[in-house]
Parts: C-alpha cells; structure tokens; sequence
C-alpha cells in the first residue's frame, strides 16, 4: 500500500500542469507591435509580437513569468471558441487556426488570402496551456489585398 501511495505521489508532481495552474505576472500583457484593428495589409503580412511584464521562453522550459507566444487565426476569441474549454485544460491545438511558436519566436510572416481575418495572441506556458489567468490580446481585424 505505501509503495502504491509513493507511486501514485511522484506521477501527480510530474504530471503536467493544467489550465489555473501556472501563474502569470499582474501586469502582463501581449500586443500587436506593427499592427493594429483595422490595418489594410499586403501578404505575406510580417507579424511581430510583442510582450510586456513577463519573458519569452521556449516550450518546455520552466521559468517564472515566462511563456512563449500563440496567434490565433480567424477563430473566435479565446473563451468564445467551441474548443475552448479542452484548450484550456489541455493546451492550445496546433492547426491552421492556432499557430505555434514554441521555440521562442517574437515574429513571423503569414501568408493570408486576400479578405478580412481575425488575429489574436495567446500567452503558453511550457505545456501551451494558456496561464491560469490567460494573457490575451485584442482580437483584431486586418484586410489582405
């Protein structure tokens, strides 16, 4: 019975945290550095993000205050999306609508058909599960000619 106890103790420390688990800064915020609502834009559209409060940090790496950088793609904003919950608990899908960016990376560019498309930014942490608190951006608007 101890040794089952023991067991059943070490894989709940390892397991991985789930959504309301890992803390986030007060004032931590992300944002669009070279875009805003309403841009009529060129694509490729170069996207650069930007991050105030906390650090920036590949996934899989387990710092304080640190996370690494989502782009939500003509979705709905989070908490509004039909995944959203399991996102929550489970971490952030990785497809054409939810764009990864696990090594760290503070830009892209996107290649975008031309019309309206939503963008919005979401804080991971090491899982990709957004913080307890989620650290969200706007959602905005962009025209692709």
């Amino acid at each position: 019975m101890k040794r089952t106890l023991a067991i059943v103790a070490i894989t709940l420390m390892a397991a991985p945290a789930f959504a309301g688990e890992t803390p986030r800064a007060d004032d931590a915020q992300v944002y669009f550095v070279n875009l805003k609502d309403g841009d009529t834009v060129h694509s490729p559209v170069k996207v650069v993000f930007g991050l105030s409060g906390m650090g920036v940090a590949p996934a899989g790496t387990e710092n304080d205050n640190t996370g690494h950088h989502h782009l939500f793609v003509d979705r709905p904003a989070l908490g509004a999306g039909a995944d959203d919950a399991e996102t929550l608990e489970n971490g952030i899908p990785s497809d054409e609508h939810h764009v990864h960016f696990g090594g760290g990376q503070t830009e892209t560019s996107l290649t975008l058909t031309p019309g309206e498309h939503t963008l919005q930014m979401v804080l991971g942490d090491l899982y990709h599960v957004p913080h307890g608190d989620p650290v969200v951006s706007d959602v905005i608007t962009i025209m692709v000619k």
